[in-house]
């Protein structure tokens, strides 16, 4: 009894380590979300390696690349919450390395981002972003 008990706790430490960094990563991209829509730069910090990048292709075509943390620093402003409804759609977990697909919709608008974080002396930051702005159909109308 006691050979199987032992065999079952170790077999089963990968899975509840698995559940545990999942749950570390949504805590990490929810600083992310939470702090962007309630404007609070300090809470969306928290999220972020200091050398993260955000990467994506503007309104012209042309590739973008800049320290994420920098540039929500220069355009965050402290004011009422964002008019903004915010979703993880998915998580995926490997050993120290993450990545997670998050949506935020704005009336007009989703922006669609990828994470990819790593688990940096025990906790889980966002070391890039990339990320699409998909216009809803409606809103050309």
């Amino acid at each position: 009894m006691r050979l199987f008990l032992l065999s079952f706790l170790l077999a089963a430490t990968p899975a509840l380590s698995q559940t545990s960094d999942h749950e570390a990563v949504r805590t990490t991209v929810s600083y992310y979300l939470d702090g962007g829509t309630t404007n609070d730069f300090d809470l969306l910090a928290r999220a972020f390696h200091p050398s993260a990048t955000m990467r994506w292709i503007d309104g012209e075509g042309a590739y973008r690349d800049v320290n994420a943390v920098e540039f929500f620093e220069g355009v965050m402003r402290p004011g009422p919450p964002s008019n903004r409804v915010t979703r993880v759609v998915s998580i995926d977990v490997a050993g120290d390395a993450a990545t997670a697909h998050l949506e935020i919709e704005y009336p007009t608008f989703t922006f669609v981002d990828y994470m990819t974080l790593l688990k940096i002396d025990g906790e889980w930051l966002i070391v890039s972003k990339a990320f699409h702005r998909r216009p809803h159909a409606h809103a050309a109308e």
